[in-house]
């Protein structure tokens, strides 16, 4: 996979990822109070398109939201990064779910 195509691979899963994180607030829940609002995001673990006669004005993100996609855009700029997923997804080996929830402390 190319720098390029895995970049493309990566976006479209954080695109897709992101829809399924998107919720909606009219523009009059904004005016009536934007704490409440940005509160609604983070407890949701969505971000929310205000929108004006169902056209989208723009976007609130929570800030912890916020980290995570210039933390995920700077992973995705690096080609160091790419070629580990690259050899990742080339690697044969496999290990059981149940291993990696041992190891991770998740079950039994």
């Amino acid at each position: 996979m190319s720098y390029l195509s895995a970049l493309c691979y990566n976006h479209d899963m954080m695109k897709n990822q992101l829809i399924a994180q998107q919720g909606f607030a009219s523009v009059q829940e904004a005016q009536a109070g934007i704490s409440r609002l940005f509160n609604k995001a983070k407890n949701t673990g969505q971000f929310l398109t205000v929108l004006r006669n169902q056209q989208p004005l723009g976007v609130l993100i929570p800030q912890e939201m916020w980290e995570e996609l210039i933390e995920d855009f700077e992973a995705l700029s690096s080609k160091n990064y790419l070629r580990q997923i690259k050899k990742s997804r080339q690697d044969t080996k496999r290990v059981p779910a149940k291993k990696v929830k041992k190891e991770l402390g998740l079950g039994k």
